[in-house]
C-alpha cells in the first residue's frame, strides 16, 4: 500500500469502466485531461515520480468517495477536474503530444466527434 490512498485506488480496469459509464456525465473536457494523464502514465518514457502524480490524480478520478460525489447534478465531476488540471500541470513536461492525439481520437470515438482538423476544414 502507497502514503497516498488515491493511488492505491487506481487500477486498470477501474478507468476503464468508469471512462466508459461515465463519459457522457463526465463530459469531453474531464476524460480529455483522464485520458491525457492514462496515456502519460502508461509511457515507458515517463519518469516514476510523474507516474506516481498521473495514477494519484487518476486513481481520484475513479474514486467513489471524493469531494463532491460524481452523481451529483451539474458539479459532481468539477473536483475531479481539479484534481486532473492540477496534475497535468505538475507533470506538463511529461505529456506528449502523441498523449494528446491518442486522448482526442479515443474521445471522437466515444462522443462521435470528427477530428478537430476536420472540424476546422469544414467551418472554412
Amino acid at each position: 500500500m502507497s502514503d497516498n490512498k488515491y493511488l492505491d485506488e487506481y487500477s486498470e480496469d477501474s478507468f476503464w469502466t468508469k471512462t466508459r459509464n461515465f463519459a457522457q456525465k463526465a463530459g469531453y473536457d474531464v476524460l480529455e485531461k483522464a485520458l491525457r494523464l492514462y496515456y502519460s502514465a502508461t509511457d515507458d518514457d515517463t519518469p516514476k515520480w510523474a507516474k506516481t502524480t498521473m495514477f494519484a490524480a487518476l486513481g481520484y478520478f475513479i474514486s467513489p468517495i471524493d469531494a463532491i460525489p460524481d452523481l451529483t447534478p451539474a458539479v459532481g465531476f468539477s473536483d475531479d477536474l481539479g484534481v486532473l488540471v492540477a496534475a497535468a500541470a505538475a507533470v506538463v513536461m511529461h505529456v506528449k503530444a502523441e498523449h494528446g492525439e491518442k486522448a482526442t481520437e479515443k474521445l471522437d470515438s466515444w462522443f462521435n466527434k470528427q477530428s478537430t482538423s476536420t472540424e476546422k476544414d469544414s467551418e472554412k
